[in-house]
């Protein structure tokens, strides 16, 4: 039984690792993303200021929306993390 419970938590440390490097690599896409296209707008004179606050609107938005996932993502790992509690070694 202790090598299964060592197993599970080698298995979720690595699905935890996993997902947080992805996450961190997809975050500096967007964050590239999102300069390149505010160059793009910096550069398009004729381009309403309401069509720009719409996009900036829109990115604020997709950033909180990925936020608030991440942490639903960490939270989910801290339930199952406990499932495996640390045994006290005497």
């Amino acid at each position: 039984m202790v090598e299964t419970e060592k197993l599970a938590k080698q298995t979720i440390a690595f699905y935890k690792k996993t997902f947080e490097s992805t996450f961190a690599t997809l975050d500096m896409l967007q964050e590239q993303t999102q300069r390149m296209l505010k160059m793009q707008m910096d550069l398009m004179t004729g381009m309403p200021e309401e069509g720009k606050k719409v996009i900036n609107d829109w990115v604020k938005v997709y950033k909180k929306s990925c936020d608030e996932f991440k942490a639903a993502v960490e939270d989910k790992f801290k339930d199952v993390e406990s499932y495996f509690p640390e045994k006290s070694k005497k």
